[in-house]
């Protein structure tokens, strides 16, 4: 028989502890991550983004926290003591740091994922326990005792938290869809090229997205104040645990090797940056929360703030009032069964109104504390920080109208105007963004419009006189137009290189707002004409290429425009005619290939400049420059229809993602105000931008004018 070596069953436990490690430096970046966003974005309520309630977060925490669940390895030394503390303290923060995460869940996901977490904190509280009875833990052991309460606090707050995202979502929807009709009713369709006009009605909802995302009504919330309050005291703890263990010369009474050897230290060190890095958005989530609250009591006890709103139990209240999910034949059971959960219930519900007080006491104990903090230390950081955040704030009375639009929950009337304070911050602080990035290039290349004409150049690129190869014509798609201006523009001979560059940046700049305005409000379906649009400019910016045809030889080899004109006219028309001998000709013009429809509108738009300018004696120079109005009178008649797509950029149905799709509108608005301001000095100002979104309209009626 034979027999087993036992000394070798520790040999794989440094590797394990190396893998502890790395799962907790992995949930560190993911907290460190979302942290720098919140700062960047001045989001002190920091969203969950990267470490969020989910089961990949779930199963790194149960990989974080082996140590501590460990019951019957030696760990005498202590560095292995505290690191079993710095374990559980590890769970404390992440907790705290998934508490705004579950206005991102649906109720499915968050029922399933509390209750996984539920059940690891369980497992964490249990093993504990049983390693201080048994002796495993013999330093550290009253802070361990706390951290086991606060991890049964913060369940419990998560839990509670739970039960009332699902309502608070409902309630907001409803003021949501009300504020909304009310903003609908307040536009002006003839003021929309009015810049001003728009950017207040892109605040309008702006800050109902704002005060209506879940995160950030948990992340000012109680709970959340409490949840803060407790991770940073178990940071505390940590620190008080590493000072103790050092004044009391801990090294000389904590004798022996552990099996985890060298790397107990390393995930020490790992989760102590995890703590530190985890602990600055629940600690900032405190501050937040307790600055709605010193706006709204100023530092005094205000016995009304102490009531239970209704939407905190309402769920459980219907709960209580619904009828019973299963069959009960027998009547008496029946009733039975509807007693004992009414009752469970009614527990349940003073439960959640105890935990409820309880979390606003803390607030008001927090706020009281640094409030009478900074009287005494006026100079100290954290008054100047309290100062700044608890002092009244004044907005202009043109910006206090926004006020109406500001979405709030029962019992938060008196903070309308802070949270429309810092709404209305937010959002401008997206507008500056958007300014500080506006496309330069771009806005000269505008310059050259026909303004005074009022864009004629949309008539000029496609005459009606020229003859087509094809049964059905398809129709015109703004980004594939341009695309195929720009290509004969950069084939001419004579044109100044540095010319040539500044267009091309122009047109990548001004690209990207065509093919918004496209995405947005193509009706046709020109899925096709705008791929083959993409596949154009991409070959056009990398490598000065129509396809396969090199431009910049092309222009070196000819002698004059016309002849290179002629050559692109005469390339695109037989590879127009061999896709039609291919059976293409069959088809809807709408689902040819990419390349097709590209080679349809070069014959087209090169046949129409040859009309157009019939010398031979052509200069490439002057030809560039018409080329270059034209674009532009293009660029300024499709961004006529920019407002309405910022406007339907403020509209979304999903309350999750609805907040990131209005910054995105905001930041628009503020990289392409003077780009509005151009497009609208030109007349447009009582344009139906809704008729024009179509080139083909465009062109009939310039041609109509003329």
């Amino acid at each position: 028989m034979g027999c087993s070596d036992e000394s070798n069953y520790s040999k794989p436990l440094p590797w394990i502890g190396l893998y502890v490690a790395v799962a907790s430096l992995a949930c560190a970046l993911a907290m460190a991550t979302d942290a720098f966003l919140g700062l960047r974005n001045r989001k002190l309520w920091f969203p969950c983004k990267y470490f969020s309630l989910n089961a990949t977060s779930l199963v790194m925490i149960t990989i974080a926290t082996k140590l501590p669940v460990d019951l019957n390895t030696t760990m005498p030394r202590w560095e292995d003591q505290i690191t079993k503390l710095s374990g559980t303290i590890f769970l404390c923060t992440a907790m705290g740091n998934f508490l705004p995460s579950l206005g991102k869940l649906s109720d499915h996901e968050m029922m399933s994922n509390v209750v996984a977490l539920g059940i690891s904190v369980i497992t964490v509280i249990v093993n504990v326990a049983i390693q201080m009875g048994t002796g495993v833990i013999f330093v550290f052991w009253p802070e361990h005792a706390i951290i086991m309460f606060f991890l049964l606090v913060l369940l419990v707050i998560l839990g509670s938290s739970a039960l009332t995202i699902s309502t608070t979502k409902q309630l907001l929807e409803e003021q949501y869809d009300r504020k909304c009709q009310l903003a609908l009713d307040e536009t002006n369709e003839a003021e929309t090229f009015a810049v001003k006009k728009l950017t207040g009605k892109v605040e309008k909802y702006c800050i109902m997205a704002h005060t209506c995302s879940p995160q950030y009504v948990l992340g000012r919330s109680a709970l959340c104040c409490a949840s803060g309050a407790f991770c940073l005291l178990s940071a505390l703890i940590l620190v008080e645990a590493v000072i103790r263990a050092q004044l009391t010369q801990m090294r000389e009474f904590c004798g022996g090797n552990s099996d985890y050897e060298w790397s107990t230290m390393v995930i020490f060190v790992s989760q102590a940056i995890a703590i530190v890095v985890g602990t600055i958005a629940p600690a900032s989530r405190w501050f937040y929360s307790m600055s709605f609250s010193g706006s709204q009591g100023r530092g005094r006890c205000n016995l009304t703030g102490f009531s239970v709103e209704k939407y905190w139990v309402q769920r459980l209240v219907e709960w209580k009032e619904s009828p019973l999910h299963f069959q009960v034949t027998n009547r008496r059971f029946r009733r039975m069964a509807y007693s004992v959960r009414s009752q469970i219930l009614n527990v349940g519900i003073q439960i959640q109104k105890a935990i409820v007080i309880a979390s606003k006491l803390i607030r008001l104990a927090s706020t009281l504390s640094m409030f009478l903090l900074s009287k005494f230390m006026s100079l100290s950081c954290k008054g100047l920080l309290l100062k700044g955040r608890l002092g009244t704030s004044s907005m202009s009375s043109s910006n206090s109208s926004i006020g109406g639009f500001v979405l709030h929950l029962e019992g938060e009337e008196g903070l309308v105007h802070l949270i429309m304070k810092k709404g209305f911050e937010a959002t401008q602080q997206w507008i500056r963004m958007g300014r500080k990035h506006q496309p330069t290039h771009f806005l000269e290349l505008l310059q050259k419009r026909t303004a005074s004409q009022r864009f004629s150049g949309v008539g000029e690129f496609d005459s009606e006189h020229v003859q087509s190869i094809v049964l059905e014509e398809p129709p015109n798609c703004w980004s594939l137009t341009l695309v195929t201006l720009v290509s004969i523009a950069i084939s001419l001979p004579g044109t100044n290189r540095y010319s040539i560059e500044q267009l091309l940046k122009g047109v990548y700049e001004g690209l990207r707002y065509v093919k918004l305005i496209e995405k947005n409000l193509d009706a046709k379906g020109l899925i096709n004409m705008r791929d083959a649009a993409n596949i154009v400019w991409q070959r056009i910016d990398l490598h000065n290429r129509w396809f396969d045809y090199d431009l910049n030889q092309c222009s070196h080899e000819e002698q004059n425009a016309k002849e290179v004109i002629e050559k692109l006219a005469h390339i695109s028309k037989t590879y127009v005619l061999e896709s039609m001998n291919q059976g293409e000709s069959e088809k809807n013009p709408l689902e040819w290939p990419a390349k097709t429809l590209a080679a349809n509108s070069m014959y087209r738009v090169s046949q129409t400049i040859l009309m157009k300018h019939k010398s031979n004696t052509e200069k490439g120079e002057d030809l560039f420059k018409w080329l270059c109005t034209i674009m532009a009178d293009i660029f300024g008649a499709c961004l006529t229809n920019l407002p309405i797509v910022i406007s339907m950029e403020c509209f979304c149905s999903t309350i999750e993602v609805r907040e990131a799709s209005v910054r995105e509108a905001v930041y628009l608005l503020g990289e392409t105000e003077k780009i509005l301001e151009i497009v609208g000095h030109d007349g447009f100002s009582g344009l139906d931008t809704g008729s024009m979104a179509d080139i083909d309209k465009w062109r009939l009626s310039k041609q109509s004018n003329v």
